[in-house]
């Protein structure tokens, strides 16, 4: 299973994605928007920014892995990810959506 720093390495991969800071934890954005964030609610977790079909299709394959955050964020995409538990194709797949979902034209191309 993924590790953080697994979880930083495969963020930061994708073209412009870049590490900052919201909230006093660690977000990944591209394009000045934030895609994934590491550290919230605890340090056992991530989330990517999805869209809803996204978001219930990762949590309908993987139940344990992941689940909406809280409130209009998790009914805007918001999905936790628990990374003892995600496997790493899984993780790799939603931060390539989050990713995708977030990047401008210009870097898809």
């Amino acid at each position: 299973m993924p590790s953080a720093d697994d979880f930083r390495r495969l963020a930061l991969a994708f073209p412009g994605a870049e590490e900052n800071s919201h909230m006093g934890h660690p977000d990944f954005r591209v394009g000045g928007k934030i895609f994934a964030t590491l550290g919230f609610p605890n340090d056992e977790w991530g989330m990517v920014a999805l869209l809803p079909e996204q978001q219930a299709m990762a949590m309908e394959a993987e139940a344990d892995s992941f689940m909406l955050a809280a409130g209009a964020w998790g009914r805007d995409g918001a999905t936790l990810v628990r990374l003892a538990q995600v496997p790493d194709s899984w993780l790799e797949r939603t931060l390539g959506w989050a990713w995708q979902n977030r990047a401008p034209a210009k870097l898809k191309e």
